[in-house]
């Protein structure tokens, strides 16, 4: 696998994935419902129906956006990406979006399964289960251009450590993390036999932005506070729970992404962690930190990369295009954004784009 590696895009999550829960929990499936453009979901007029809750919740108490399902009107007339695209049921059509992009691989990451979404332990297996057999397929299709991230139904460690050993021999790269999953932060001994049998099939504990809490999401609201409080800031509080715990040195092989949070937050999170251990800290630099403990974040292209590769070390840094969330912003130009950079060098670049990636993911 050659050329640049896109770290972090998306599924929308469709129909067709549904299609392939068992048939035992079929009537339990998620269902497309839509309201009237005149509510005040306005344009977010097509949800999830889970269990009686609506996924999305566009607006009050405890909101949040989401690009799936695709139905919404707030979806129509994007030129970035198409729905087959996005739903992943068209792989030619992604490909191509890809060539457009100069990307030459995906790392896929899902969507509905950013935020919390059920208690029942069945249904949590269920989800996940249709979720990761559906990516496995169709990842076969691109198999050396697309690889995908696992999700688990961390209330059952039994079937979760199941669906390790399936995503392993069906393509996947990666465990899929938020920062705090319901009772647990990541450093709870509880999630111990996840890292354990990650680490024995070679995949990276992944990360990203998203909210596993139910009653840390309901504290916000989408109008007011966007996403920053109960998404965007969980992977800076695990990154704090699984350095000053030192959960790296007790899975000596295992590897850490923190992904879709930025960077700029680097600095700030080793001065508290270097505070924390005062003398106890044991790395000459951070950067000795992040190699011994195979750290790794995703940045963004218009951040002070060199300034933040200063504490990471050039080998610890990669990107992603967000791809298809990204509409209407550009992220997913970063290629070309950080080409045009004359302050980062040709070899930092090819790190962020290819080396480091690569590495993560143990492609």
């Amino acid at each position: 696998m050659n050329g640049v590696i896109d770290a972090d895009t998306h599924i929308s999550e469709g129909k067709e994935m549904w299609k392939m829960i068992e048939r035992e929990m079929y009537p339990r499936r998620p269902i497309l419902l839509s309201v009237p453009e005149d509510t005040w979901y306005g344009k977010r007029d097509a949800f999830w129906l889970i269990d009686g809750e609506i996924y999305p919740k566009p607006a009050g108490k405890g909101s949040f956006a989401l690009v799936t399902p695709s139905a919404q009107k707030v979806q129509e007339g994007r030129k970035d990406s198409t729905v087959s695209s996005r739903e992943m049921t068209d792989i030619k059509t992604r490909l191509a979006d890809m060539d457009r992009l100069n990307t030459a691989a995906q790392i896929v990451y899902p969507t509905l399964f950013l935020v919390y979404n059920t208690k029942d332990t069945e249904l949590e297996i269920a989800l996940c289960r249709a979720y990761n057999r559906f990516l496995a397929q169709a990842c076969a299709q691109a198999l050396e251009r697309i690889k995908w991230v696992a999700v688990l139904p961390l209330q059952s460690i039994k079937e979760s450590i199941d669906e390790i050993r399936f995503a392993k021999q069906n393509g996947a790269v990666g465990i899929f993390f938020r920062g705090i999953e319901g009772d647990y932060t990541l450093d709870n001994p509880h999630l111990f036999p996840i890292y354990e049998e990650a680490q024995k099939q070679n995949l990276s504990i992944c990360v990203h932005t998203g909210c596993g809490v139910r009653a840390i999401l309901e504290m916000f609201e989408l109008s007011r506070n966007h996403t920053f409080g109960h998404t965007r800031v969980m992977p800076l509080l695990a990154f704090r729970d699984i350095i000053a715990n030192k959960i790296p040195e007790q899975f000596p092989a295992l590897r850490f992404g923190f992904i879709e949070a930025a960077a700029g937050w680097v600095p700030f999170l080793i001065h508290i962690v270097r505070r924390l251990q005062k003398d106890k800290f044991r790395f000459g630099s951070s950067a000795e930190m992040f190699r011994e403990y195979r750290l790794y974040v995703a940045c963004e292209a218009d951040e002070d990369i060199p300034y933040i590769a200063r504490y990471t070390g050039d080998d610890h840094l990669l990107i992603g295009s967000d791809y298809p969330h990204s509409d209407p912003s550009r992220e997913d130009q970063f290629v070309n954004a950080i080409t045009v950079r004359e302050d980062i060098s040709p070899q930092l670049r090819q790190k962020i784009f290819c080396d480091n990636p690569r590495a993560f993911y143990a492609l």
